[in-house]
């Protein structure tokens, strides 16, 4: 099984994209919000890999971050969940936003991802907060998953991991309450911290 794939980018497509390791060039699909960050042709990146394996085929879906995989696994365990539905709900919007509305039961929010129903996003609600037993809704959930987010960002976006630590830490101080909010504030730290 494949895990993970370190290489250059040598299409960059809506369909996903194609990584060459080593002479081999391996088409991995990809959720829209990450095909945003994903370097154009020519660029080095690393992504996390799901190895999908069928009768008639092995597919691969590439995410940035270990947790967008995780979300991603967690999804298909759910029955009538594929990986084209799994894909298509991470491309409908970031995955920290989408565990919110599970967790807060936002039902209106996850039917506004293309091709999920009031029904599914019901089930998904019920079923996703069943296979994820260790997050609940309140503080530390929250805090927790915000900071991770948060500084995950910052370095994905080429800040060192300590001062992107940092700049979230200032921005919870200054009040920020949501990881858009935090990340804001962190850049504008970072910005003036140079």
């Amino acid at each position: 099984m494949i895990a993970s794939l370190k290489g250059i980018v040598s299409s960059k497509k809506p369909d996903g994209v194609i990584v060459e390791v080593g002479g081999i060039g391996y088409q991995v699909s990809v959720p829209l919000c990450t095909l945003c960050n994903i370097p154009d042709q020519g660029g080095e990146i690393f992504l996390n890999i799901y190895t999908h394996v069928r009768e008639d085929a092995l597919q691969l879906y590439g995410f940035l971050t270990e947790e967008e995989r995780k979300v991603f696994v967690t999804l298909l365990g759910i029955n009538g969940v594929g990986p084209k539905l799994g894909l298509a709900i991470l491309s409908g919007m970031p995955v920290q936003r989408f565990m919110e509305a599970v967790m807060k039961e936002d039902v209106d929010l996850l039917t506004t991802i293309p091709g999920l129903g009031k029904k599914t996003a019901s089930r998904l609600i019920l079923e996703l907060k069943e296979k994820l037993p260790s997050r609940s809704i309140g503080t530390d959930y929250s805090e927790e998953h915000f900071l991770g987010d948060a500084v995950s960002a910052l370095t994905n976006l080429g800040y060192k991991r300590s001062f992107s630590e940092k700049a979230v830490e200032a921005a919870i101080k200054n009040g920020a309450d949501s990881v858009e909010n935090i990340i804001r504030e962190a850049l504008k730290y970072l910005t003036n911290h140079k």
